[in-house]
């Protein structure tokens, strides 16, 4: 039998207490400057406001569990099934949201690792990175004309309301909304949901797309522009 599967799990880390709280500190300071740079990057309405403190936690938490770790393969296989049983339901929509989630926890595996360098380093380098693309992409496409009317298309789950937080946050957004239809897909497990719209002076379909993502449920978000001559007087 190898070696590393008979190492006891009580095996203590020869890490100090003192430096085991200067690395999880240093951890929570990185994964802040981590979320600084999600909310500049993003904008104002494009994320929801529990994700930087999420990325914030999920540092600090890497950090810790990269410490307990430490070079004891029995100790990661074990962490790996007791992970196992957690279920997340939030689905992360966006893939530069899943980059960050990934930017976090390799910020905290760096320090819980004692490699702080790799985590400033790559954070600079990330950053970096990130505000060009941004600068590149010139940030949000801005709100449309007034008289454009849009079809905005749902694919919703079969217990959401449609007046609920879904309808909230497209009249936040429409000057006025007419339901076209009602489905069911997915063998009835979800509804497909069609509306035509009229955007509010000053709003973006980038901004109604991304308040929907992040209502539980939402599981499709599609907005396209009419260019038929028909939808809302």
């Amino acid at each position: 039998m190898p070696d590393f599967l008979t190492v006891p799990l009580t095996e203590g880390l020869a890490i100090a207490p003192l430096e085991v709280m200067t690395r999880l500190v240093l951890a929570l300071a990185l994964g802040g400057v981590v979320a600084w740079i999600y909310r500049r990057t993003r904008g104002v309405d494009g994320f929801s406001a529990t994700f930087p403190p999420t990325l914030v936690l999920l540092a600090v938490l890497i950090a810790m569990v990269t410490q307990v770790i430490g070079d004891n393969v029995a100790r990661a296989f074990s962490l790996v099934g007791a992970l196992s049983i957690v279920r997340f339901r939030t689905v992360v929509r966006d893939t530069q949201d899943t980059a960050y989630v990934i930017f976090a926890v390799v910020v905290g595996m760096a320090v819980g690792a004692h490699d702080p360098w790799v985590a400033v380093i790559g954070i600079g380098v990330v950053s970096a990175a990130a505000f060009l693309m941004r600068a590149r992409s010139g940030g949000a496409q801005g709100p449309v004309p007034l008289d454009t009317s849009f079809r905005l298309k749902l694919r919703i789950a079969t217990g959401q309301e449609l007046n609920g937080a879904i309808g909230a946050a497209i009249d936040q957004a429409a000057a006025n909304r007419r339901l076209v239809s009602v489905s069911t897909a997915k063998q009835g497990t979800s509804l497909n949901v069609t509306y035509d719209i009229r955007f509010q002076p000053g709003a973006a379909p980038e901004h109604l797309v991304r308040a929907l993502n992040r209502i539980e449920g939402v599981q499709d978000v599609d907005i396209v522009a009419r260019d038929d001559g028909e939808g809302l007087a």
